[in-house]
């Protein structure tokens, strides 16, 4: 397998001879506001320039969608990827919004979805702490992850937008992936807990996961995201990780 950082949670999946591009946020550097009630709100998003030409992230076989927030699937993905598409949603609700927008082959994940031999598990996330997400669940809404399987590759965790909770050890337990992707950028909104990965939740899967390389994802792109890369190699650096933590810039890519 191959992976590829392309900027924020958006990324390029190569697995089992098919190629995926994942949480498309096409838009120009700067295109849209920041996001209400986060830090940084007055920054406009995203906040660097994709690094790669759109010819390049579009010509995959699939999109999957971990759901439907506008630095996960932005109007500019809407308008750029093609409408006949194979577009994977975590639901379908989801399905059923992108479908509106256009869009002419969406599937909705099951707890497990099968495509040309490759398996799909929809994982459990929750986005941000228990405080976090009772203020704010009309906003923070349901997300997932996926772990990707397959006779002839590793297996394969996104995490998606959640925080370390029972939920992604449980899903460490049960699935023993060989690489994992935490989306790690400590955004927050005002006044709570991060509503994804800081970096202690990062060591938690380091320490939960003991055979599994991780990836650091969902950095440096958007207003609300905190935590840097440099301070996030440092951490790792001060804690002894950096044989199994990868810190990718964008466009940079890894082969498994």
């Amino acid at each position: 397998m191959k992976f590829q950082q392309l900027r924020n949670a958006t990324l390029i999946i190569e697995y089992a001879g098919k190629k995926f591009l994942i949480d498309p946020m096409l838009a120009e550097k700067g295109a849209f506001p920041g996001f209400d009630g986060t830090i940084n709100s007055h920054v406009a998003n995203p906040l660097v320039d994709l690094p790669i030409p759109m010819d390049e992230i579009l010509d995959v076989d699939a999109v999957i969608v971990t759901h439907i927030h506008p630095d996960h699937w932005d109007e500019a993905a809407v308008k750029l990827v093609p409408k006949d598409m194979l577009i994977f949603s975590q639901n379908e609700e989801d399905a059923a919004a992108i479908q509106e927008q256009g869009f002419r082959n969406v599937r909705a994940l099951g707890e497990s979805t099968v495509f040309d031999g490759i398996t799909f598990i929809k994982t459990p996330g929750r986005h941000g702490g228990e405080k976090t997400v009772a203020k704010w669940a009309d906003l923070l809404g349901q997300v997932s992850g996926i772990v990707f399987k397959h006779p002839d590759e590793k297996t394969f965790y996104i995490a998606g937008d959640t925080v370390w909770y029972e939920g992604v050890e449980e899903n460490l337990k049960k699935y023993r992936p060989d690489v994992v992707v935490l989306n790690s950028g400590d955004a927050q909104v005002l006044g709570y807990e991060p509503i994804i990965m800081d970096k202690k939740d990062v060591h938690e899967v380091y320490k939960a996961a003991p055979r599994a390389t991780i990836i650091a994802s969902h950095m440096e792109s958007v207003n609300h995201a905190m935590l840097s890369r440099k301070e996030l190699r440092e951490f790792i650096d001060e804690k002894g990780m950096t044989q199994r933590i990868l810190v990718p810039e964008d466009g940079e890519a890894y082969s498994f």
